[in-house]
């Protein structure tokens, strides 16, 4: 009798543990949730991030089309933070297989998608040297075009998810414009009409508005010399952020 008590107890210890387990990932996750950073090169995702993690890049930005999908944490004095994944904007192939990463093989919580009003800053192809023109039409085009790939791998994991996911749009750059930056944010928003804000209306029809929370923030990372956005409206925009990503996640 004891012996068949002893051997009942031992086949419990596995399942115990994997509960166990479980519950601390689950805590984890809730304190740490995952944020998937997205957008085209230049839109300035490393320095969003950068402010946002309150902690440099080790070793100076990643070249342009870096294979190397930045993962970075926000730890504050709560024990309470953010675990950032930045999806390379350039290379294709390192890029699909990163975004594939974050929405599919072990998907997010949340995503900042970061866009900058067409002013995005032209880089260099490998190998080549001088300035690069940026023409601000043909960034705009552009920047549609790498919204469109990254909506329909969002849309696909919200309808998965046995929880809601959240979507920040983030402009950032707003000290390029920033007498217009009302205006551009709306232009980046569900409803307004615009070739952005049409496909957001498409993704929230896809994922449906249950499933899928979206807002659209400006945000400021570097100041441009001259800039009349100053730093302590600068920090005020990613206070705001920081506030919205909090709320979402169930920090406050």
């Amino acid at each position: 009798m004891g012996d068949g008590r002893r051997r009942t107890g031992l086949r419990a210890v596995p399942a115990a543990i994997g509960r166990g387990r479980d519950r601390v990932v689950g805590v984890f996750g809730h304190r740490y949730p995952i944020v998937a950073v997205t957008g085209m090169t230049g839109v300035g995702k490393s320095e969003l991030v950068d402010h946002l993690s309150g902690r440099p890049r080790r070793g100076g930005a990643p070249d342009a089309g870096s294979a190397v999908m930045e993962r970075r944490t926000r730890r504050d004095r709560r024990l309470r933070g953010f675990r950032f994944r930045v999806v390379p904007g350039e290379n294709a192939a390192t890029r699909l297989g990163a975004l594939d990463e974050v929405f599919h093989d072990a998907p997010v919580d949340g995503v900042l998608h970061v866009v900058a009003n067409g002013y995005a800053t032209g880089r260099r192809l490998a190998g080549t040297t001088g300035a690069v023109e940026a023409i601000r039409e043909e960034q705009l085009e552009r920047e549609l075009e790498d919204w469109t790939v990254t909506a329909h791998r969002i849309a696909s994991m919200a309808v998965r998810r046995p929880h809601p996911t959240w979507l920040i749009v983030v402009v950032t750059k707003v000290d390029l414009y920033a007498a217009d930056v009302d205006d551009v944010v709306r232009s980046y928003s569900p409803g307004s009409g615009t070739p952005f804000g049409d496909r957001l209306d498409d993704l929230r029809a896809l994922a449906g508005g249950a499933k899928l929370s979206i807002d659209v923030l400006p945000a400021c990372s570097l100041l441009e010399k001259g800039s009349v956005v100053t730093a302590k409206r600068r920090d005020a925009y990613l206070e705001a952020l920081e506030a919205r990503m909090a709320q979402l996640s169930g920090h406050v």
